[in-house]
């Protein structure tokens, strides 16, 4: 009979278990709705980051769009500004060397004109004698003849350029030349001597 009680304590205990494993009771289903609470705000953790990580990559991409739509902007204002200044600097540069060819030009009509001015101002037909006279008056002629062409020269070639006002509009007076101007030298070489006795003959006349 002792092999029989212990067969039959022994499905008490197991038919306990089942039940009990079968039955789950408030502890249990207390630890379920906390699991289940759980993920739900894990979830919810987990949305907040992905939305800020959205956000966070829409900023970037908005940053990038702008940062390519300034590059763009300096872009084509860095290709005109360059362009602007590069011709600039060419017409510059080809302003100074046709100054420096002008400031020449006008520095030898200068120096011209300067030698001109101190040849004719050394003439002084009046301290010449009588001998002199004729030779003196043709070399004078002949000088400023020379002035007087170079002159001419100048204010012609001046007057298409900037410097067209340092002759104030004045032409080349020109002096007596020319075959005219010839004869009349040659005419006053031979017969001054003859118009310098008839005036001191008229003026011994006058005098008595």
């Amino acid at each position: 009979m002792p092999p029989a009680t212990e067969h039959t304590h022994h499905l008490k205990i197991r038919n306990h278990s089942t039940q009990l494993e079968m039955n789950p009771g408030p502890a249990a289903g207390a630890r379920q709705g906390e699991d289940v609470e759980g993920k739900l705000r894990a979830a919810q953790v987990q949305l907040e980051q992905l939305q800020h990580q959205r956000e966070s990559l829409e900023r970037e991409r908005l940053e990038v769009e702008t940062l390519n739509t300034r590059k763009r902007e300096f872009i084509s204002a860095q290709t005109e500004l360059t362009e602007r200044l590069a011709s600039t600097v060419q017409r510059i540069e080809r302003e100074i060397y046709e100054l420096k060819e002008h400031t020449a030009d006008l520095d030898q009509a200068r120096a011209c004109f300067a030698a001109h001015l101190a040849k004719l101002e050394k003439i002084n037909p009046d301290g010449w004698s009588r001998e002199h006279l004729a030779a003196g008056l043709e070399r004078a002629m002949a000088i400023a003849d020379h002035a007087d062409d170079e002159f001419a020269q100048a204010a012609e070639h001046y007057s298409r350029t900037r410097s067209s006002n340092l002759f104030n509009g004045s032409k080349a007076r020109r002096m007596v030349s020319g075959d005219f101007a010839r004869q009349f030298r040659n005419g006053l070489a031979y017969n001054l001597p003859v118009i310098i006795l008839g005036s001191i003959a008229l003026i011994v006349y006058l005098v008595k």
